[in-house]
């Protein structure tokens, strides 16, 4: 596979694992891991895989300065921040909600990492804040600089080769250990991983399907979210992909499966089964998800392949999730989590 430019930012490949012990609650289905909460301690988790591609753009154009955008607790974000000081480049954040009152979590290391943060409300945030980072990039070509705008997520035609790069690595991985796995799974929010899975497994013919479950939005909006991102990557990198076996996707029939059923009371809220299930990864595999995307999905897995036939994994025998980080969005709902007195 041909790639544009690329920047060696994230810890790579990384491991694809077995759950034995949990895998033994499940009849029979086994799970398996591949850990990207490990491309890298303050960086860790899916973004980083798309910023490398999406800063060696920045970079092509002659930007010295990010503008990105994402929640308070928003995972690319900071990444995006700490990348930034560790290339030495400007970040401006716009952040949806209210500035609170003491930071924490990611939005803390946002701040050691030294960006400069904007808080716009969530209300009217779809139309506001791309308007706001046009006038970010303006004020700063005033001031000689140049910035770049990264969507959220880095959910784009540019972010997209992040994992389809990653499936090129899991392609290594299924060889190595003779795996043929039923389904690939992924929480999506953005938009971007679950996209680039599903142009991945069209090129290098990974799993039966690749499955995600929303942690916002309906499967409607990623069925079209998916098809959108394709097409633009198909039609921006026409003289790349030409040759490529798999590549020429028909974006309108394309299968883009996202279970609904497991959003909970909204993005970023927590549920009593998620923590449930982070509670029993952790204490059976010593392994760690979050309550915003991986906890959801997670738990939305376990459901689904305890319904049998009648849930979406009908007939699978080995599923592989994929960790997208996001450990850092445990602590600020850590009251959430009950534990049994002694």
């Amino acid at each position: 596979m041909i790639y544009p430019p690329r920047l060696n930012l994230a810890t790579l490949p990384t491991p694809l694992v077995k759950l034995s012990r949990f895998s033994e609650r499940l009849g029979g289905v086994n799970v398996w891991m591949k850990r990207d909460e490990m491309t890298g301690v303050e960086v860790s988790g899916n973004k980083i895989r798309k910023l490398e591609f999406c800063i060696a753009e920045a970079q092509r154009q002659g930007c010295d300065t990010l503008i990105t955008c994402g929640g308070i607790q928003s995972n690319h974000c900071r990444a995006t921040a700490i990348m930034g000081a560790r290339l030495g480049l400007k970040v401006q954040l716009i952040l949806r909600g209210e500035e609170p009152q003491t930071p924490s979590g990611n939005l803390f290391m946002d701040l050691l990492a030294g960006a400069e943060i904007s808080y716009l409300p969530a209300e009217g945030w779809a139309a506001a804040h791309p308007q706001y980072a046009k006038q970010l990039q303006a004020e700063a070509e005033i001031a000689g600089h140049k910035a770049y705008f990264i969507p959220t997520g880095a959910s784009d035609e540019v972010g997209l080769w992040g994992y389809i790069a990653a499936s090129e690595e899991l392609a290594a991985d299924f060889k190595r250990l003779n795996l043929k796995p039923s389904a690939i799974v992924t929480a999506t929010g953005s938009g971007g991983t679950q996209a680039g899975l599903i142009a991945g497994n069209e090129i290098f013919g990974l799993a039966e399907k690749i499955v995600a479950f929303n942690v916002s939005d309906s499967a409607a909006y990623f069925a079209e979210r998916a098809r959108e991102d394709i097409s633009h990557w198909q039609t921006r990198y026409a003289d790349l992909l030409k040759g490529t076996p798999g590549a020429e996707i028909d974006t309108a029939t394309l299968r883009v499966l996202t279970q609904e059923g497991y959003l909970g009371p909204g993005y970023g809220i927590g549920y009593p089964e998620v923590f449930d299930t982070i509670k029993a990864l952790a204490s059976s595999e010593g392994l760690f998800l979050d309550p915003v995307y991986t906890g959801k999905a997670f738990y939305g897995m376990v459901n689904e392949i305890s319904k049998g036939d009648q849930g979406c994994f009908a007939g699978a025998k080995d599923i592989v999730f994929i960790h997208t980080g996001g450990l850092f969005g445990v602590f600020p709902q850590q009251e959430n989590f009950t534990f049994a007195a002694d």
